[in-house]
């Protein structure tokens, strides 16, 4: 019975997957074929010049914009998993409504269940991602704005690039699993339309990653 809501969702879970191990692959070759890796470069000088000039300043204002941007997200996420919570109480009166374009997989309220939960399951993973992004965040500030002597430099500096860069890391995969609510949502109304939704969001992520040929040749 669930055979094909299954085979689907397994198909688009892979072909994300997959495009996101092929964009790790490519960035770890050639930092420059997608925006996350010269941001990881950048972030690296940026960090070194922040200790090179001692630009307190600036270092505070960089990265209370990153995390806010962590915070607001979070707190995005938790919003709507929270909503996502108020469909299992409402799931018998909006369940044939959201099905009646499901013609090939199964409309039962067992499998609506799994998709509500595989779609709270996500926003909750999009929240730890969030949080551990924001945790990094805060680390890396108080390795910034720490007075060390000439020994402790490099170490700081080299913690801090890590830390930072960890945390752009996590907040970059809680944005992935933010797009894949997508191809969830899609799959609601249909098994046919989540695998729709999936190929349509690879083609737009893809577009969004990849630097354009002519600010590589340069």
């Amino acid at each position: 019975m669930y055979t094909f809501d299954l085979l689907f969702f397994c198909l688009s879970v892979a072909l994300y997957a997959a495009y996101n191990f092929y964009i790790r692959h490519k960035e770890a070759v050639d930092p420059g074929f997608t925006i996350h890796g010269i941001s990881s470069t950048a972030r690296v000088q940026w960090v070194a010049s922040v200790l090179e000039k001692k630009n307190a300043i600036l270092a505070v204002q960089t990265l209370r914009n990153a995390t806010m941007a962590s915070t607001f997200m979070a707190s995005t996420s938790v919003l709507l998993a929270v909503g996502v919570l108020s469909l299992t109480g409402n799931g018998e009166n909006v369940r044939h409504t959201w099905h009646s374009l499901n013609f090939f997989g199964s409309v039962t309220s067992d499998m609506f269940a799994f998709k509500v939960l595989a779609l709270l399951l996500n926003f909750f993973l999009a929240f730890f991602c969030f949080t551990s992004s924001l945790r990094l965040y805060t680390h890396v500030a108080f390795m910034l704005g720490a007075e060390t002597v000439s020994e402790d430099t490099s170490q700081i500096s080299c913690m801090a690039k890590k830390y930072l860069n960890m945390g752009a890391n996590h907040f970059s995969m809680g944005m992935r699993a933010f797009y894949f609510t997508v191809p969830l949502v899609f799959w609601i109304f249909g098994a046919q339309f989540m695998l729709f939704g999936t190929v349509f969001l690879i083609s737009i992520v893809y577009a969004l990653d990849k630097t354009p040929r002519k600010d590589r040749q340069e």
